[in-house]
C-alpha cells in the first residue's frame, strides 16, 4: 500500500498525516502523551484534513488528558524486591543468581522467581522476563480463538504476540491475521478476551462504526466495560519513541 506522511499543526497541536488509498479518513490518539495521527484518502488536501481535526478537537483534548492521568509504572531495574505484573495480579520479584538455565517461574500468588548467571545484566533480566509473559500469552490465546471462531463465525488463520508501543492489538482482515501486545500478559484476563474479540471481529468490519459496535454488542456485551479496565490500568514504563 502507497503511503505519503508529514505533520501539519492544528490549534498547537502536531498532527501526523498520512495519505493512503482508502475511502474515508480515521483519526487516532495514541498512548503515551496522545500523538494525534490521521489517515486520510489520497485527494484530500491538508486544509479539508484541518477541518476535520478542528471538528474533533474536544475529543482530541479529552483523550490526551486522560492519557497524562493515566498511571504508568515506574522504571523497572530488574531486581528482587521489585513489583512486576501478571493476570492483573501484583508479584514481588525474587532474583536468584547462579550457574544453572535461565528462567522466570511463579511461585504461589506473590513471588516471581528470576533465575540468572551472575553477569546478567539488567536488558538481560528483561528479555528473560519479557519471554516469560509471551509464554504465558502463547499457553492462553489458542483455546480463546477456539472458544471465539465458532461464535463469531470466522477463522483466524495466523496469530502472533509483539511489544506494541501505541496498540494492543491490530487485525490485517486480507491475511487474517491478528497481532496482539506483549503488555496484555499484565493484565486481568479478561483484557486479553476483550482485545482479541476486539481483532476478530474486525475480520467482520474492518472500521470502527456502528456495524462495528453493533457486532461487539452482540457477541461481547461486556466490552466497553473490559474496554474502560484496560485503559484505566498502569501504562507500561517505556521508551515510548515514535
Amino acid at each position: 500500500m502507497r503511503t505519503e506522511r508529514h505533520f501539519i499543526e492544528v490549534s498547537g497541536i502536531p498532527v501526523e498525516v498520512v495519505r493512503k488509498p482508502i475511502k474515508n479518513l480515521h483519526l487516532g490518539v495514541y498512548p503515551p502523551a496522545g500523538r494525534v495521527r490521521v489517515a486520510v484518502p489520497e485527494r484530500m488536501d491538508d486544509e479539508a484534513v484541518r477541518l476535520a481535526v478542528v471538528s474533533r478537537l474536544g475529543w482530541i483534548r479529552r483523550q490526551q488528558a486522560r492519557f497524562a492521568e493515566q498511571p504508568r509504572e515506574s522504571a523497572r531495574e530488574m531486581v528482587t524486591g521489585e513489583s512486576h505484573y501478571l493476570w492483573g495480579r501484583r508479584y514481588r520479584l525474587e532474583v536468584i543468581e547462579h550457574n544453572g538455565p535461565y528462567r522466570v517461574q511463579r511461585k504461589g500468588r506473590s513471588r516471581l522467581v528470576m533465575c540468572v548467571r551472575p553477569w546478567a545484566d539488567t536488558a538481560r533480566r528483561r528479555r528473560l522476563l519479557e519471554d516469560f509473559y509471551r509464554q504465558e500469552l502463547k499457553q492462553r490465546i489458542p483455546p480463546l480463538i477456539e472458544q471465539w471462531q465458532p461464535v463469531i463465525g470466522v477463522q483466524v488463520a495466523h496469530w502472533g504476540v509483539k511489544k506494541m508501543k501505541t496498540r494492543w492489538g491490530s487485525c490485517n482482515p486480507v491475511a487474517r491475521r491478528i497481532w496482539l501486545n506483549l503488555e496484555l500478559a499484565k493484565k486481568p484476563p479478561r483484557c486479553l478476551e476483550y482485545i482479541l474479540v476486539h481483532e476478530m471481529v474486525h475480520l467482520l468490519e474492518r472500521h470502527h462504526n456502528d456495524r462495528f459496535r453493533g457486532l461487539m454488542d452482540r457477541f461481547l456485551p461486556s466490552w466497553r466495560l473490559r474496554r474502560d479496565e484496560l485503559n484505566s490500568s498502569p501504562l507500561g514504563h517505556e521508551d515510548w519513541g515514535y
